[in-house]
């Protein structure tokens, strides 16, 4: 990263700038070295390896490279039958010869994909042909019964096309407090309003891009949709999908909402109300025909394990996800490989310098198992399917850390904490943290959602405790304008696009402190007795307490 330049890769051959508490006196502080991490992200994002698509000649060498790596750290492997992989199977869809277009009376418009509209489907067929579909506005898209909240109002919306803004209705007026203020619930998620929309008999679900209330771009969106989409394999997709899935950028659908009578802006306001109707955009229809190639390919989960010395079926777990986007259309540069350096080759490093540090020490008397899932870009699936096919029963997992989009920036004041209230993970690592002289930073208003947007979450929600967390705060070494600069950069610049890439001026020592903070606490939970529990109120307590005989 050029803004980084001037650093000259600080601490790019040190260690950990704070050492971790030991853990019974058996062990010397563990070192975590920059060096040795700051090569993996280079070669996981290399050109090589062609943006670490899945089900792609690029996952072999991750699944060779993660392989090796985890066996030189002494580990074992820990997938099913021996072998280092857990198969994922899924079905893949790519999309081509995309048309796509609105009308309203005399006027039309066409719409070409990744510029006015981002177009996919997740529905095994060969063709999708919409013509001429009624559109409907139906707010935020959300059936909430606990809340009593229900967007659609039980009409009739078969065969319609419905438009929904992203996030839930609490994002633009915290103060309503209906779905728990500025963080975004699981209601806002966008895999959220597909799956409610097919619940519903609807023909497709458009999505109106707003870029805060997404918390990302339009680009970002693009070139999601842009790839071949993937899904795990279900009985019956034609329930719990819908024909197709999109995106409409806002300035077309606010003068598509203008050409149809309505003011898009007062509809928003209506739509945080209980009392919200759906609104029909009458006269207004959609169009869309485009091809699907659909077949099945198996891609792959890496799990490492090193076994405990007198527990080995109760499992403590790390996990990140290896995969990115691939290859997608040209930047303005050319580039049309997205490298996916900080995400997430630099939590994918994270697992590997952890499997070193624990393999060096002495055996833990849990198991440690590493994961690295596939398929998170394209909606958490490896995640999803590990927790639907646990290769360690769940019910004996004692907890685990996800790591995603690590700190390359230095070090900061704070370990930020996604999902900050719900498990009594938030006091280990508060502890671990304050012993770094570092605060632990709550995400109370995490407008993005993000608990709901990583590979901890399928685990999460089938009750398995897992700690989200990473560097938030200011800098605390200079040059802090620099370092701010460039992780605002990331965010504005990089984030799933082909410019994430590896830079050899990175500074990994926040990075390291994170990681001695998931090996301190991590490493207690593998020596001890504790079960990390969820706190009153947390809607995944219920779902662990059904297996609470299970750990006694």
């Amino acid at each position: 990263m050029r803004i980084l330049s001037s650093l000259a890769a600080v601490l790019m051959a040190g260690v950990g700038l704070s050492a971790c508490a030991t853990t019974g006196g058996e062990q010397a502080a563990p070192v975590f070295e920059a060096a040795r991490i700051s090569e993996d992200i280079r070669v996981l994002s290399s050109d090589a390896f062609e943006g670490r698509g899945i089900a792609t000649p690029a996952e072999d060498k991750v699944v060779q490279y993660l392989s090796a790596q985890y066996a030189a750290a002494g580990f074992e492997p820990g997938g099913p039958n021996g072998q280092w992989t857990q198969d994922v199977v899924l079905n893949r869809f790519v999309q081509s010869n995309v048309s796509a277009s609105l009308k309203l009376g005399d006027w039309s418009l066409p719409l070409t994909q990744g510029r006015e509209v981002a177009i996919s489907t997740r529905r095994p067929a060969e063709h999708v042909n919409l013509k001429d579909a009624p559109l409907v506005f139906v707010g935020y898209g959300i059936n909430a019964p606990e809340r009593n909240w229900n967007d659609f109002k039980r009409q009739d919306l078969r065969g319609k096309i419905l438009v929904v803004l992203v996030n839930d209705a609490d994002f633009e007026e915290p103060a309503l407090n209906t779905f728990g203020g500025k963080a975004m619930t699981y209601y806002g998620r966008w895999t959220y309003k597909y799956e409610e929309a097919a619940k519903h008999g609807a023909a497709g679900v458009l999505i109106v891009h707003e870029t805060a209330p997404a918390s990302y771009g339009w680009a970002t969106v693009a070139n999601s949709w842009g790839v071949p989409q993937f899904d795990i394999l279900r009985p019956n997709a034609a329930a719990e999908r819908v024909p197709m899935e999109g995106w409409i950028q806002r300035d077309v659908a606010v003068d598509l909402f203008r050409r149809a009578g309505l003011d898009f802006e007062a509809l928003k306001v209506q739509a945080r109300s209980r009392d919200f109707q759906p609104v029909a955009l009458t006269g207004a229809a959609f169009s869309t025909e485009f091809d699907v190639a659909t077949n099945q390919v198996t891609s792959h989960n890496v799990i490492a394990r090193l076994p405990g010395a007198t527990r080995p079926d109760e499992t403590v777990l790390y996990t990140a996800h290896w995969d990115h986007i691939g290859m997608g259309e040209p930047d303005e540069t050319g580039d049309r490989i997205f490298n996916g350096a900080v995400d997430n080759a630099s939590g994918t490093a994270g697992l590997l310098e952890l499997a070193r540090t624990f393999g060096r020490a002495p055996r833990t008397e849990r198991s440690v198992v590493m994961i690295s899932f596939t398929g998170e870009e394209s909606g958490l699936l490896g995640s999803e399917y590990y927790a639907v096919n646990p290769v360690y029963p769940l019910a004996k997992t004692v907890g685990g850390f996800n790591m995603d989009s690590m700190n390359v920036y230095g070090r900061v004041t704070g370990l930020g904490v996604t999902g900050y209230g719900q498990s009594d993970f938030d006091e280990r690592l508060a502890t671990a943290a304050e012993a770094q002289g570092r605060v632990l930073v709550p995400d109370y208003e995490n407008a993005a959602g993000t608990y709901y947007r990583s590979d901890h979450f399928p685990l999460a929600k089938r009750g398995v405790p897992m700690a989200y967390a990473s560097s938030r705060g200011d800098f605390r070494d200079e040059p802090i304008a620099q370092r701010q600069a460039a992780r605002a950069e990331y965010g504005a610049k990089r984030y799933h696009q082909a410019a994430d890439e590896w830079s050899a001026n990175w500074d990994y020592s926040g990075m390291i402190e994170d990681l001695e903070v998931f090996y301190e606490v991590g490493r207690a939970l593998a020596n001890g007795r504790d079960w990390p529990e969820w706190k009153t109120g947390s809607e995944f307590g219920p779902v662990r307490a059904t297996t609470a005989a299970e750990r006694r």
